[in-house]
């Protein structure tokens, strides 16, 4: 089957996490900003956006070239052979995106980019300048940076974050790939318990009973690659066919709390949809009556913060309850996203370790505090 040059893009701060994950799946792999390239056929294609957790696209990149003006910038577009890619009723949307390039006005590369596509593909195809665009969509993207212009066709569609088992939001969730992210910078695979005592629309927990079950996070929704007329449609069958075949029991127990009885009906909602409400236990409690007789685990939340707790005082107070109620598990390995840089001094202790994230744009800080025992950080 033929090779692509592919790349998986992620948010700030994942690219070592998601080249793990691409490593872990056999792939020998090249990182930079933003960015994880990998080589890989239509078969891969499938099995990285079926089983990336990470991820927030999979794109097959087309060209690379450096282009200093519109000219050298149309000239090489237009040298792609598209009839290869795209049918002549193709949707064929392009975003545009330039950094630190003379080439910089996004409208105008995006413009110039499109007119080329258009007048190769009227040339290939004996058109006069006119495409219906009424079909599929092929969605394509040329990205500056430095004057090196990359052309790529974005095989996923959607963001991978959008798994497809969410219906309702609680008040500031986690993405998907993000919550993800963060467990798999712990080190959760589903042979300890865990425990989120805020639990929210419970997206952290869904996607820890996702890994511990090895369940593919990509199972439940379509791909752009679907409807490409030039790909295997049995591809991605049978690959839903062998990832259900590698679903196993979760070995240690889940257990996702939260004050709040309304929002834990929608996470269990939402572990419905996702196949693992059987999985998870979950509890109304307040963070200041937390007790667990589990142990050697890990105890990872994301506290209300930022605009989810518009009172600075509030958020305070919580964190000096969650130190009350948590620290004396030290068994536990535990991870806070906080949002706070405040947040050791009203938690009552400094982190192990601490590594700067955006959840979207806000900045925040994931608090990491590595348990008493040595075989488990």
């Amino acid at each position: 089957m033929e090779k692509y040059q592919l790349y998986a893009t992620m948010g700030a701060g994942f690219e070592s996490v998601v080249a793990k994950e691409l490593q872990s799946l056999g792939y020998d792999t090249r990182t930079e900003n933003g960015r994880v390239f990998f080589k890989g056929s239509q078969r891969d294609i499938v099995k990285t956006n079926l089983w990336l957790r990470t991820a927030d696209r999979v794109k097959i990149l087309l060209k690379e070239f450096k282009a200093m003006d519109f000219e050298t910038l149309y000239n090489n577009v237009y040298e792609i052979d598209w009839a290869e890619l795209l049918p002549v009723d193709a949707k064929f949307p392009v975003q545009g995106r330039s950094v630190r390039s003379k080439l910089h006005s996004e409208p105008g590369i995006q413009s110039i980019v499109k007119k080329a596509i258009v007048n190769k593909m009227s040339d290939q195809y004996h058109r006069r300048g006119f495409l219906p665009e009424s079909g599929n969509v092929y969605p394509l993207d040329v990205h500056l940076y430095k004057d090196t212009a990359r052309i790529s066709l974005d095989t996923s569609g959607e963001s991978l974050f959008k798994r497809g088992y969410r219906i309702e939001h609680g008040g500031a969730p986690l993405k998907e790939n993000f919550a993800a992210g963060l467990l798999k910078l712990t080190p959760y695979d589903g042979s300890h318990p865990l425990i989120d005592p805020m639990t929210g629309s419970g997206t952290l927990a869904i996607e820890a009973a996702l890994i511990g079950k090895n369940i593919a996070p990509g199972s439940w929704r379509q791909f752009a690659f679907d409807n490409f007329d030039w790909f295997d449609p049995t591809l991605h069958k049978n690959a839903l066919i062998e990832a259900k075949a590698q679903i196993k029991p979760l070995q240690q127990p889940i257990w996702a709390s939260d004050i709040d009885q309304s929002i834990l009906e929608i996470a269990k909602l939402n572990a419905n949809n996702a196949g693992v409400l059987q999985d998870i236990y979950f509890k109304q409690i307040a963070i200041k009556d937390f007790t667990t007789e589990m142990t050697n685990g890990i105890i990872i939340t994301n506290p209300p913060y930022g605009k989810r707790l518009k009172d600075k005082q509030s958020a305070e107070a919580l964190f000096t309850q969650m130190g009350e109620a948590l620290l004396k598990y030290d068994s536990f390995s535990q991870y806070y996203l906080v949002g706070d840089p405040d947040f050791e001094k009203f938690f009552g202790k400094s982190a192990t370790k601490k590594r700067k994230l955006f959840n979207g744009n806000l900045r925040v800080d994931f608090y990491q505090y590595w348990s008493n025992r040595n075989d488990f950080k």
